[in-house]
């Protein structure tokens, strides 16, 4: 049997809730052949039996670790199977429209580019509100006297702007990054550049990896035919707080920074001073705040807000050694050589 050229992997983002809604909606939306496989980092009992019994019946490779993964550890391990001209890597909070696929893998066949990122909207309701639609992401040189500096240029493209507004100023062009929420992948990029860095636990890990592909000759575009959309929700259950808390953990988030930092030869200026203030804003914003104002009749009391923030960092800190001291750690990826440029 011909194998289809295209394989969609499927990985954790930062909870479960949400995987029998975003597989489902790529075996509906989807209408040409692909091949699938799901990556199943430590998901609780009810998800890991859906998710047996989907690929008993619609013949998908589950991959399935008892324990949770980092995204890039998912997307390589994912990636062990995938034999296609492309391979898609996509979230499992995130929901496709009709056409997604076929509209990305035609970008790729028009433009022979490296990585195709689709237009990616955010929350409820679905696919209305932008997320990313492309962006610029670069290593900018600062030249002071004697003094060379490398620094990160970042800017994304129609943040939050409502998609009924500028859908008339969206085209098919190229940029500078895509996102893993959704990225479609040329498979021979992997045999130039290697695999995803698994010492970026858990931030700019899309980033790296544009960066890497750019700097070996490779292209990016962003193809907004393509509408998919990444579904952020409160957390509810166990299974997904604890798993939320290691994914955004400051361990994880820090580690991943100073690897970031190093890998690329950057100085710690105001992109990464700003990533550092932000430490557990993600985990406060999503579970602990509506918490405390749960049990505060809705209102914002901030001096209980700080006690249960450092409770909560604590408890974080105890839940990220433990899976340190119970699992390797991750051997760094060495940096590139930057006078070197390599081709795709």
């Amino acid at each position: 049997m011909e194998v289809p050229q295209i394989t969609i992997v499927v990985s954790p983002r930062e909870r479960f809730s949400y995987t029998r809604e975003s597989l489902e909606s790529i075996y509906q939306h989807t209408k040409i052949p692909f091949s699938l496989v799901y990556v199943d980092g430590g998901s609780p009992k009810d998800i890991a039996q859906y998710l047996r019994d989907r690929a008993t019946d619609k013949g998908f490779q589950l991959v399935r670790s008892d324990r949770y993964l980092s995204p890039n550890q998912a997307r390589n391990l994912g990636l062990k199977y995938v034999k296609s001209q492309y391979v898609v890597f996509i979230d499992n909070d995130v929901h496709v429209t009709p056409g997604w696929l076929e509209r990305l893998v035609q970008c790729a066949d028009e433009t022979e580019a490296s990585i195709v990122a689709p237009l990616t909207c955010i929350g409820k309701p679905l696919h209305q509100t932008i997320h990313l639609a492309g962006g610029e992401a670069r290593i900018v040189l600062e030249v002071k006297g004697e003094k060379i500096r490398r620094r990160v240029h970042e800017k994304h493209y129609f943040v939050n702007r409502p998609l009924s507004e500028v859908c008339d100023r969206l085209r098919r062009q190229p940029c500078e990054f895509a996102e893993f929420h959704c990225m479609l992948v040329r498979t021979e990029v992997f045999d130039r550049v290697g695999p995803l860095d698994e010492a970026l636990l858990s931030t700019r890990e899309h980033i790296d990896f544009c960066l890497t592909v750019t700097h070996a000759g490779g292209t990016i575009y962003c193809e907004p035919s393509s509408i998919v959309t990444y579904v952020p929700d409160r957390l509810q259950t166990w299974a997904d707080i604890s798993y939320f808390m290691l994914r955004w953990s400051d361990a994880w988030e820090i580690e991943s920074l100073q690897h970031f930092q190093n890998k690329w030869n950057l100085k710690k200026d105001k992109y990464f001073k700003k990533r550092y203030n932000r430490l557990g804003y993600r985990r406060h914003q999503a579970f602990l705040k509506p918490w405390v104002r749960q049990m505060t009749l809705g209102q914002r009391v901030p001096w209980l807000e700080k006690i249960a923030i450092a409770i909560e960092r604590t408890i974080d800190r105890y839940m990220t050694d433990c899976y340190a001291r119970r699992y390797r750690p991750i051997a760094p990826t060495a940096r590139p050589d930057f006078t070197r440029p390599q081709q795709l």
